[in-house]
């Protein structure tokens, strides 16, 4: 999928929007949290956070979130974020993953620039911030597609050194933020 395509696809997202071979698009729900958790434990790359956070996301972030259903409303996929409150012109991306057998397909793409266009219609979103461990490449080319895509660059520096994280070895987390968004 293109990204026009996607943009043509996700550009409602008050309501759910199909995007391909059965696979819709819409905002999460409390009863998608065990899926969310599993998705992102099945990732390999993700940092696992408890289930409980991952319900708690569903229910106080799902403005800020987006899930992905097959044909059966099973999400297969989903991104989490969140307005920072002290730069309401910034969504920060949580995190962005999709189930093995929906890979390949620009699903993640489509979850980023269908959840900045709704994020964009109630803020006035000028940038999306992500942290990326050093080489997740996958992530690198997701977001730096998405800049490409909304003609912004993207500035990255250290967020959190290793030694911040206080339960174990951990590497660095890279701010990455791309800006300013065009509309």
């Amino acid at each position: 999928m293109t990204a026009a395509q996607a943009d043509l696809h996700i550009a409602h997202l008050e309501s759910p929007s199909e995007i391909a071979e059965g696979i819709r698009i819409d905002r999460p729900d409390v009863a998608d949290g065990s899926a969310l958790w599993r998705i992102a434990g099945d990732s390999g790359t993700l940092d696992l956070n408890s289930s409980y956070s991952y319900l708690l996301w569903c229910r106080d972030f799902a403005d800020t979130s987006a899930v992905a259903r097959d044909e059966t409303g099973e999400p297969v996929g989903f991104v989490t974020g969140y307005v920072r409150p002290e730069r309401p012109d910034t969504l920060l991306v949580w995190q962005v993953a999709v189930d093995e057998a929906h890979r390949g397909r620009g699903l993640a793409g489509a979850l980023l620039d269908g959840l900045a266009a709704r994020v964009a219609r109630e803020h006035a979103l000028t940038a999306v911030e992500t942290t990326i461990t050093p080489g997740n490449t996958a992530s690198e080319r997701l977001f730096a597609a998405f800049a490409e895509r909304h003609g912004a660059t993207v500035e990255r520096t250290v967020l959190f050194e290793a030694g911040d994280f206080p339960d174990g070895p951990h590497e660095p987390e890279v701010l990455h933020r791309i800006a300013p968004l065009s509309p």
